[in-house]
Order: C-alpha cells, then sequence, then structure tokens
C-alpha cells in the first residue's frame, strides 16, 4: 500500500451498506471504526467489483478512510445535518497513524491526503472538483486548503504517541 486518502461519505452518521463496499474503514460520528467489505491489500490490485472504489483514478494501492457524515453539506456556513464530529476526527487520525506504521506509508501531501488534495494533483481524473474534506467543524477556522497539511500533523502526532507512550 502507498497511500491513504480521506474522504467524508457525504451520508448520515453511521455507514451504509453502500457505504461499506466504498471505503476500507469508516469512522461513525461516536468515533467507532467499521470495516468496508474488503480489506486494503484488495486494492493492490484493482479488478471490477473486486476492491473498494473510493477514488477516481487512484484507488490502486491506496486505503480509503472515510467519516461518516456530512448530509447536506453545502459550504461551511451550511454544513447540513450530520458533521463531522470531533471524536470521530481524532479516531480517525489515531487510526490512519496505525495504518501508516502497519503498511510503513511515510505521512507526506504525496501518500495521505484528502479525496480534495488528490484531485487537485490528478486534475485529468474524476477525482477532479471533489469537496472531501475542505471543512472540518471541530475546527471551523482552517482553511480548505490548510486541512490536509493539518491532518497530517496530527497523524503524525499520534504516531509519536502510539511509539513512545502506547496510545491506545
Amino acid at each position: 500500500m502507498k497511500r491513504i486518502i480521506l474522504h467524508w461519505t457525504a451520508g448520515g452518521p453511521v455507514p451504509n451498506s453502500h457505504e461499506l463496499e466504498c471505503y476500507h474503514f469508516l469512522i461513525d460520528s461516536l468515533g467507532n471504526v467499521k470495516h468496508g467489505k474488503f480489506k486494503p491489500e484488495a486494492n493492490l490490485n484493482c479488478r471490477e467489483g473486486m476492491y473498494a472504489a473510493h477514488t477516481g483514478g487512484g484507488n490502486t494501492g491506496s486505503i480509503g478512510v472515510a467519516l461518516c457524515g456530512m448530509l447536506n453539506f453545502k459550504d461551511k456556513h451550511r454544513i447540513g445535518s450530520c458533521p463531522i464530529t470531533r471524536v470521530q476526527f481524532e479516531s480517525a487520525m489515531k487510526l490512519c497513524a496505525e495504518l501508516s506504521l502497519k503498511y510503513q506509508i511515510p505521512v507526506k501531501s504525496t501518500n495521505i491526503m484528502t479525496h480534495y488534495e488528490f484531485g487537485k494533483i490528478h486534475p485529468s481524473s474524476t477525482s477532479r472538483g471533489k469537496i472531501d474534506i475542505t471543512f472540518l467543524p471541530p475546527f471551523s477556522w482552517l482553511e480548505k486548503d490548510e486541512i490536509g497539511k493539518f491532518i497530517r500533523s496530527k497523524i503524525k502526532w499520534y504516531i509519536y504517541q502510539i511509539q513512545n507512550q502506547g496510545v491506545n
């Protein structure tokens, strides 16, 4: 595995059956981690219907991690009925730290990114123009182009905690 791509589902606070097919891991609004239908290794060789299709143009070698929520998101002033929660965000960052360590994925902008960032880097892919994740309700002061860096900083913090202090 070479990268982790973070998403929001644009759905409700818990994953539905379709979302479980699209992502390897989903974090509900209470911070519980749910395993998707496919293991990350299924995306080493993407064959029709046999992998988690979470990022158009970027599924091969990528782990899809999604935060459940952001239903009816319009913009940061009208976030809809199921915003991302703080506990959910922290749980996702800890999971990404664990995945980074397990699969030896460096915490760099080319290896751990949001779906939005992937679309910006690959404008000819179907991921161009995706807005997940461009707003984090618990950290509303962040601008959309700062979120990826903030996420990577949080993941590095969790890696440090895991390696040096044993976060459970």
